[in-house]
């Protein structure tokens, strides 16, 4: 269903390594108008792992300013098992790789929010970098710093047993998407215990008990996929005490 809401750049400020933290206000509304804005629900599956199709990307952007924007990008393994590769937020491009690489859709995105994507034929969004070649140097130090989040998660893994690893990865989301809240910090994203548990590479049963220790440790307070970290400073503390 089309959004009929401004195209405008609604956001003061726009999420850092999001592609349009990285622009200006007049290319963010010219971006903005490259596409055709459709409203989607909660569960929405905005781009599906497989699909051959490549002919579009999507920017993505909350309804109201008020109202973050939030997906999650997951990917099926060999084995069947499901990997949260990461989260994307207002201001955020996805569905890019498989346009530059010219192959299948890697990765399920799937909106955690009700948002606006706005879908840019992928001749039109290549056609209006080729105009402005700085904006190439925007789009890659976005997925340059998409990889040095994958690439930490990746050595974390092997370094740290899962407490240090599960506050670690808050700390990083917490300082990406939180807010200040009477308590301490809420995440800014809602995440159960199997999706956080993908996101290190822990089984449902040590996250359980990871966030149980982070909590008895004065850290965390949690109700059902609401995260409110605490003492952030502590938090970090904890997770590079290691």
């Amino acid at each position: 269903m089309s959004d009929r809401t401004s195209r405008r750049d609604l956001s003061p400020h726009w999420p850092a390594g999001t592609l349009m933290s990285a622009v200006d206000g007049l290319e963010r509304n010219e971006l903005f108008n490259l596409g055709e804005p459709q409203r989607h629900e909660a569960g929405a599956i905005l781009i599906r792992q497989g699909d051959p199709r490549r002919d579009h990307v999507l920017l993505l952007r909350s309804i109201r300013s008020t109202s973050p924007a939030c997906a999650k990008i997951t990917a099926i393994l060999d084995n069947g098992a499901e990997a949260l590769l990461g989260i994307r937020l207002s201001g955020d491009l996805v569905g890019e790789m498989a346009t530059l690489r010219g192959m299948d859709r890697s990765a399920t995105v799937m909106a955690c929010t009700p948002l606006v994507a706005f879908r840019i034929p992928t001749a039109t969004f290549f056609a209006y970098l080729n105009e402005r070649p700085h904006l190439w140097h925007a789009l890659a130090s976005m997925i340059a710093e998409r990889l040095e989040w994958a690439n930490q998660r990746r050595l974390e893994f092997g370094a740290f047993e899962v407490p240090v690893r599960l506050a670690r990865v808050l700390g990083d989301l917490a300082a990406r998407h939180g807010f200040a809240v009477d308590g301490g910090t809420d995440l800014g994203i809602r995440l159960s215990q199997p999706e956080l548990g993908r996101l290190i590479g822990a089984k449902e049963a040590a996250v359980n008990n990871a966030v149980r220790l982070l909590k008895q440790n004065g850290l965390l307070l949690t109700d059902y996929r609401k995260i409110v970290i605490t003492d952030l400073a502590a938090l970090r503390a904890f997770g590079f005490a290691s």
